[in-house]
């Protein structure tokens, strides 16, 4: 492999023969491919609708979907139109790629042709792409040379070539690739087509109709991958997808922000983004309670499932007497055991609730209509009709099958004991019966403080009454946090599409964690996914990820570690704050008042001196300790930002809550006093998990601050 700055720098065999140095026409290529993508957008800017059509209604659709592609076209100055190159080789009895033998495809995050329509790059997801990130040494996939490019602020400065074809040239690591990986961060996450790993390429280009669920560990890029799958099944499943949609779904509103332009700098800009409680929030209701945690752990038990079953289908009440149906001058009598069976028959069907009581008035129809056919009548459809809108069947049906509000019904269920304790019989128990019941009942469903895991029974009811809509993929990222019934909330939305589920054990920080994934993906209604499992971490340092797998035998038993590929010496320094001997706590009590304010000045004293370093920079702390700590940061004139606030290369320092922390990612981090995290947790080990996710959010480098004792689970202390 040969790296080549634009001073210095050897010929590919593919370049010889030209006068240019090949930077230079490399950058000359980039120039024209850019001034390319801007005729492709003046081209579609140009387009005028009244040629098109006159029908104002298609005028309005067609012109949205020019906007779209106007904004797809657009050319991000400081994002590479292109970050590699492929020459295949087309040797004698080698499988064909696309194009003819020899012939060069620039690869990049979107297809860019010239005026006459040939490719001057290629999208990175179309199949005469994949050698990029697969083809070996060992497989070289009819590949000759590998080039890969580097870039300063959007210029193209540096250029890397690996002939696959060379037995000679021994197999190395891709420099340019280790820089892009460890190119500071400012701003929100961007993408990493650039930097794609032969395991995370098989699952990114996985098919439509399967599930897949993706264990990783910190650093391991599953949320990437997530990411750029989603944008891979829109290019090679666009007209489908169109039709059905797609969702990603994150823990909170800092991370969706944190990871929202990515999809739109590779060019796709309807998928839609959601929290669990965005999904199912609805009619009017929003969260504005909350539970304790072992009444939350009951709430989302997979077993409210067949709790809400039985509330719903208690409505149902068998006929006591016949119904008479009044027609013109006469009259049809529907004996009471003939709507006995009707309505048994359509419990056994087991269909959804209201789509039951629908077809409950056309029965009764159809029976009446049975009965003037016999009679000599010749009644059709509209008859039949009409007779299940008559008010005589109308008030059977709502005496038997009467509609049911889901958000009543989960008010009746955590307000009265009667009501849940008839439902609820030997499958809670009376102790859990008991967390479920409000202290004091509201009054009606607008007066309730709902929490979010009633929201998610509600939506549970909700589907038993009638079916939610379900899309063509969804993206589940930070799964592991998630309650059973949170799982059946996001698998409604998904029954007749596939979906992606990102997650890692070790980083479950609810008390109803996921255990296992197989026991996730059975309530996500996904038994089959496949699970695939990435150990080979690209972002956190080696000496990071060693420091926080110390925690794993403590609170994920036999969980593999991650595997970073990167050393970098100094990564990490852990800090005790000493209190002067003679201070009013005493030399043992460093987590007195005194130790507490001698450690916050140092680490506001260890975040100035790592914004001396270039990237982004994250403070983070026990959610108690925010306060102080942002207090102490504007007292020293530092501006910071919240999570969820871009970053700028003005405003690079943000202030975390240990809750907030997961799945963000800062260049530098100074994390404060792992003891305040871990006691800041209803129990231990979801202390030691939130930890974990913590040490694991630096790129770069990680500085550990501490007044108070370490937990005993980080071992002995760093030499």
């Amino acid at each position: 492999m040969s790296a080549h700055a634009p001073e210095a720098g050897s010929e590919a065999a593919s370049d010889a023969g030209s006068g240019a140095h090949p930077l230079a026409r490399e950058q000359a290529h980039l120039t024209a491919s850019r001034a390319a993508l801007r005729a492709m957008r003046a081209d579609v800017e140009a387009l005028d609708i009244r040629d098109v059509t006159a029908n104002w209604v298609n005028a309005i659709v067609l012109q949205a979907q020019i906007d779209d592609r106007i904004k797809a076209l657009a050319d991000l100055a400081h994002t590479p139109l292109f970050f590699g190159r492929l020459n295949y080789l087309h040797a004698p009895g080698a499988e064909l790629a696309e194009g003819a033998e020899g012939e060069q495809f620039y690869i990049g995050r979107r297809h860019v042709h010239d005026a006459d329509g040939d490719p001057m790059v290629i999208d990175w997801r179309a199949p005469v792409s994949q050698p990029f990130y697969r083809a070996s040494k060992n497989d070289p996939q009819d590949i000759a040379l590998r080039r890969r490019f580097g870039y300063t602020g959007g210029e193209l400065t540096a250029y890397e070539d690996e002939h696959l074809s060379d037995p000679a040239e021994a197999a190395a690591v891709s420099k340019l690739l280790q820089q892009e990986i460890e190119r500071p961060r400012v701003g929100p996450m961007r993408d990493i087509v650039a930097t794609i790993q032969p395991e995370q390429d098989e699952i990114v280009r996985s098919g439509l109709s399967g599930s897949v669920c993706v264990q990783g560990g910190p650093g391991t890029g599953k949320t990437a991958v997530g990411l750029h799958r989603v944008a891979y099944l829109l290019y090679a499943h666009r007209e489908r997808l169109a039709r059905t949609g797609t969702l990603v779904i994150g823990p909170n509103r800092s991370f969706l922000h944190y990871i929202e332009q990515v999809l739109p700098a590779l060019g796709e800009l309807e998928v839609k983004q959601a929290t669990v409680e965005d999904l199912v929030t609805q009619g009017g209701l929003e969260v504005r309670g909350a539970d304790a945690a072992a009444t939350a752990v009951v709430k989302g038990d997979a077993r409210m499932a067949q709790v809400l079953r039985r509330a719903v289908r208690s409505h149902v009440t068998p006929p006591a007497e016949p119904l008479m149906v009044v027609r013109g001058s006469r009259r049809w009598r529907v004996p009471a055991y003939e709507l006995e069976e009707i309505v048994k028959e359509l419990l056994d069907r087991d269909i959804r609730y209201g789509a039951a009581r629908d077809a409950l008035s056309q029965r009764i129809a159809h029976t009446v209509l049975v009965r003037m056919e016999q009679a000599g009548e010749a009644p059709d459809d509209r008859v039949q009709d009409a007779v299940a809108r008559s008010a005589a069947v109308k008030a059977a049906v709502k005496t038997m099958w009467p509609a049911v509000d889901p958000a009543k019904l989960v008010l009746r269920l955590l307000s009265e004991p009667e009501f849940l304790a008839a439902h609820a019989e030997g499958v809670l128990s009376e102790e859990e019966q008991r967390l479920l019941l409000w202290p004091k009942p509201y009054r009606s469903v607008k007066s309730a403080q709902w929490s979010s895991a009633d929201l998610v029974l509600i939506d549970e009811a909700a589907d038993l009454v009638e079916r939610t809509h379900s899309l063509g993929h969804v993206v589940l990222d930070e799964a592991q946090d998630l309650s059973p019934m949170q799982y059946r909330a996001v698998g409604r939305r998904c029954t007749t599409g596939s979906a992606t589920v990102l997650g890692d054990l070790a980083q479950g920080t609810t008390p109803w964690a996921t255990r296992s994934w197989d026991e996730a993906l059975a309530h996500l209604g996904k038994p089959e996914a496949v699970l695939e499992e990435l150990t080979a971490g690209f972002r956190v340092p080696r000496e990071v990820i060693a420091y926080a797998s110390r925690l794993l035998p403590s609170i994920s038993p036999g969980l593999a570690p991650v595997s970073s590929v990167r050393e970098t010496p100094g990564s990490l320094v852990v800090t005790p704050v000493t209190v002067e001997p003679d201070g009013p706590d005493g030399p043992d009590d460093q987590a007195g008042p005194n130790g507490q304010a001698r450690l916050t000045a140092s680490v506001v004293e260890a975040c100035r001196a790592s914004l001396a370093h270039e990237g982004s920079i994250g403070l983070i702390a026990a959610d108690a300790r925010i306060p102080e700590l942002a207090k102490a940061l504007e007292a020293a004139g530092m501006a910071h930002l919240s999570p969820g606030e871009e970053t700028t290369a003005q405003s690079r320092l943000t202030l975390v809550p240990a809750s907030l922390a997961k799945g963000l990612e800062y260049d530098y981090v100074v994390l404060d006093e792992p003891a305040a995290i871990v006691s800041g947790e209803p129990d231990e080990r979801t202390g030691l998990r939130r930890l974990y996710v913590c040490l694991t959010r630096a790129v770069s480098g990680l500085h550990v601050l501490h007044a108070a004792a370490l937990p005993a689970a980080l071992g002995p202390a760093l030499p």
